[in-house]
């Protein structure tokens, strides 16, 4: 079995289809109004946004501890993204640094917790 896309709820799809295309390597397939942005990374991995104005109520809330996670080639890639992060309107829990058996980092964006980390030996 395949996983076929995972649908976040955001409250600015338009900004999170900018972030996710200028620094998680994703590109837009479709904005429909700024209602729902769908997604496509290099893996072909599909990722859907979908704006809390959708919903029957326009609050945005995930579990604590729900997180999506990207893996990067090597500890230069993480780095990487992390400094481009640095001007955009994110939070970082802290800077790059060893993560269980792995090196990377947790920012927060629009409600989503999100890892970028090298993947493990």
């Amino acid at each position: 079995m395949r996983l076929n896309h995972i649908n976040l709820v955001v409250t600015d799809v338009a900004k999170a289809i900018r972030l996710f295309e200028q620094h998680l390597g994703f590109t837009c397939l479709e904005n429909r109004k700024d209602a729902v942005g769908v997604m496509k990374n290099e893996e072909n991995f599909i990722l859907i946004f979908w704006s809390s104005k959708l919903n029957k109520t326009t609050t945005v809330s995930y579990p604590e501890n729900f997180h999506i996670g990207f893996y990067q080639q090597d500890k230069e890639a993480v780095v990487k993204i992390y400094e481009g992060l640095k001007n955009e309107d994110v939070t970082f829990d802290s800077e790059p640094r060893k993560l269980r058996d792995t090196f990377g980092f947790y920012f927060h964006f629009d409600k989503i917790m999100i890892e970028i980390s090298v993947l493990p030996a």
